[in-house]
């Protein structure tokens, strides 16, 4: 048997390929949309991809079922209790796929979502009666487990589905023997869940041991516990759950359409609203930038923050270091945003001739900033952190307004004073500056390297934290 664990950072997302050399069979567990990595393994190790398997339609991205299905004719497994637009497979409970001397056995475990399933796997040269591993979904993860709170705009309770999480933790995974592997769809920096482990595997045994989720209580007050403290979710989370549910194109068939663009096309579609998506890094995006386009770099939660702070209304452009383009059509395209529209081609080169259209952001150093943060007309200072970060520090005198709700809050914001957006090293605050800039904000800087660099030049910072 093999099994091989493919692991996203930038989605804190695990895939997975089941194989049997015998009979040279694979399956494919939860993939993402780009699936060249699955198809090249199997090519590889001699096995040709017959089915693939959904352990729930996933939030936070848009899985590649559909184009494995397409390349390379695999069928498709979802939970018995899912609905979708495309012909699948119900895999019901105590269902057993088996091919060679391989068995993948079906546990419906609803709870992160109603159609979760988990796939215990056999390896029979092994043992028929003890797993080697179990593939856990979202249904519990190392460390945590997986949020059931994504459902209510299609019509679930967090407690309805907190309820059912609590049943399938305690009768099905628990029930498995403690040195049974356990597999996650994600770890730490997902927003399925808010204590993910960096680890990506484990064992059950130590999971029961360890996991705050499964330490022994009952189940109001597991609800309670799990439905508490939970990051928000992006908006386009219910989006791509919907998504994962209905017959779309590939994402071969969306990057076609995907093409270099000349300078004037692009400033029309501009000023038609189109979204300006700047993927370079923020350093380089605040020393020279096309007016009105927003910077989220290619090096940090890129899909994430697209995906939180572009809209799905409007076609997008990319202007990226020539060369990354793909790549960052292809990031945005796992969240199912495939309203890009093209590319500048030549990138920011193609702006030399036209240096009217370019601007910059003013980034400070720390000791600087806090000069001016002192000053008797001091700019206004913007923490656009997560709440959970400003209470252990911040700057004192900052205002929060956390990036994924910034642009909710810009009428709170004053038009007439400079401000001063920082965050936890420079990549976030990036975004805010460029939001803020495009919505008419005129003065706009950062302060370099955000808290970090704030406190390597030994500033002070205060913490609500020891105020409680």
């Amino acid at each position: 048997m093999i099994l091989k664990q493919f692991y996203l950072q930038c989605l804190a997302h695990a895939s997975y390929v089941i194989g049997d050399e015998a009979t040279g069979t694979a399956a494919v567990i939860d993939p993402q949309r780009d699936t060249d990595q699955y198809i090249v393994f199997a090519t590889e190790h001699a096995l040709a991809i017959k089915y693939v398997f959904l352990t729930h339609l996933h939030a936070d991205f848009v899985a590649g079922h559909l184009e494995l299905r397409d390349r390379v004719g695999a069928r498709i497994y979802l939970g018995a209790a899912a609905k979708a637009g495309y012909a699948f497979t119900p895999a019901h409970d105590s269902d057993i796929p088996e091919f060679g001397r391989v068995r993948l056995k079906v546990l419906e475990t609803p709870g992160h979502t109603p159609e979760s399933i988990s796939i215990v796997v056999y390896d029979l040269n092994a043992s028929d009666l003890q797993p080697q591993a179990v593939l856990t979904g979202d249904t519990l993860f190392i460390g945590d487990v997986g949020r059931p709170d994504l459902r209510a705009a299609l019509g679930w309770s967090a407690t309805e589905l907190g309820s059912m999480l609590f049943d399938s933790l305690h009768t099905k995974l628990l029930a498995l023997p403690d040195q049974s592997l356990v597999y996650p769809a994600h770890g730490a920096g997902s927003l399925c869940g808010k204590a993910l482990s960096k680890e990506t595997v484990s064992t059950l045994g130590e999971q029961r041991r360890s996991n705050f989720a499964l330490q022994p209580m009952n189940k109001e007050a597991f609800i309670q516990v799990v439905t508490a403290d939970q990051p928000e979710a992006p908006a386009y989370f219910t989006y791509d759950a919907v998504l994962n549910s209905e017959e779309r194109p590939t994402l071969d068939e969306t990057l076609a359409r995907v093409n270099p663009m000349p300078l004037d096309g692009v400033l029309a579609l501009q000023a038609a609203d189109a979204q300006i998506l700047d993927t370079r890094n923020p350093d380089e995006f605040a020393a020279a930038h096309l007016a009105g386009s927003i910077n989220i770099g290619l090096g940090g939660q890129y899909a994430t923050w697209a995906g939180t702070v572009l809209g799905r209304d409007h076609p997008i452009v990319i202007i990226a270091d020539p060369g990354r383009e793909a790549e960052s059509a292809t990031r945005l395209g796992r969240i199912g945003f495939d309203h890009i529209v093209g590319y500048l081609q030549d990138g920011l080169h193609s702006l030399e001739s036209r240096p009217e259209l370019v601007t910059f952001t003013e980034r400070l150093s720390a000791p600087f900033a806090a000069e001016l943060l002192r000053s008797s007309e001091p700019p206004l200072a913007i923490d656009v952190r997560a709440p959970r970060e400003r209470d252990q520090k911040y700057i004192a005198g900052s205002v929060s307004f956390p990036l994924n709700n910034l642009a909710k809050n810009f009428e709170k914001i004053p038009r007439d004073r400079p401000l001063l957006v920082y965050c936890a090293g420079g990549y976030r605050s990036s975004i805010a500056a460029s939001l803020l800039r495009r919505s008419g904000f005129d003065s706009v800087g950062e302060i370099a390297g955000g808290v970090a660099g704030w406190e390597a030049a030994s500033l002070p910072v205060e913490s609500t934290q020891a105020l409680s």
